[in-house]
């Protein structure tokens, strides 16, 4: 299993490291992708991560499959992680070389995940992951001087602004309706052939309802699980809250062991 995590996640993220224990308990082989900059190493170039961000996946998998030829390959995608993978399984259609795949909490449309980000209590989770995509700008400007200057980082309180002023133009786009459109991944389901999990959430504070894929644009290998709650990655179930029901995991526990 190689898991990908989502924006400035880690080994850290609540997801990641239950799920990791989850499948070590099941005596599955897995490990965690860390995307550029967000482990304890420094990126070396001036470019990062981004959500249609699909090469670097495309040379792990492989690295993987070169190294354990024959052995069946799952992937495990969160939030960003998730389009990110769905965007790859999209591009490689036929020539896809997993086993199964699983998407959680994905941010299919990533122009109205970012409009729906600053509306409502939704705009927490953007100040929160701002801070944390700013601050990573800033340890990386001695190497890289940013597309902005340090001293008006602040003014990006936005997606939209960030990804205008710092994705966009460090990673080849012409602004950021250019990075949206060529890296939402509801455009590429359409040509997934390997067997697909979607898990989302209706009320998931990263995207509103009506866009979330709807059955003509998925292939028949993909299969979208859609609740009513679980909000972004949680989906956590129980009466008790000291002694919480994690339902996700025991999922994706279930799809692993029959994908097909």
């Amino acid at each position: 299993m190689l898991v990908l995590h989502g924006l400035e996640g880690s080994l850290e993220s609540h997801y990641t490291g239950g799920l990791l224990t989850a499948l070590a308990r099941e005596n599955y082989h897995a490990g965690l992708m860390y995307f550029r900059n967000c482990s304890e190493e420094p990126n070396r170039l001036a470019r990062s991560y981004h959500s249609g961000e699909t090469g670097d996946l495309d040379f792990v998998v492989r690295h993987i499959l070169e190294r354990l030829p024959g052995r069946p390959l799952v992937v495990i995608g969160f939030s960003l992680g998730g389009n990110i993978l769905l965007k790859w399984l999209g591009e490689q259609a036929d020539a896809s070389p997993l086993h199964g795949a699983i998407a959680i909490s994905v941010p299919f449309d990533l122009n109205s995940a970012a409009l729906n980000l600053e509306k409502g209590l939704s705009r927490i989770y953007q100040r929160h992951l701002l801070k944390k995509l700013r601050n990573s700008v800033r340890k990386k400007a001695a190497r890289h001087p940013p597309p902005v200057p340090l001293e008006r980082l602040q003014e990006l309180r936005t997606f939209r602004q960030f990804d205008d002023r710092i994705t966009a133009p460090l990673h080849g786009f012409l602004d950021v309706d250019d990075y949206y459109t060529r890296s939402s991944s509801k455009q590429f389901l359409k040509t997934i052939r390997s067997p697909t999990l979607i898990i989302q959430a209706k009320d998931d504070p990263f995207l509103p309802a009506e866009a979330l894929p709807v059955e003509s644009e998925l292939s028949p290998s993909v299969t979208l699980e859609l609740s009513s709650r679980g909000g972004h990655v949680g989906f956590v179930s129980g009466a008790n809250p000291l002694n919480p029901h994690y339902w996700l995991e025991q999922r994706i526990l279930r799809f692993l062991a029959a994908p097909d």
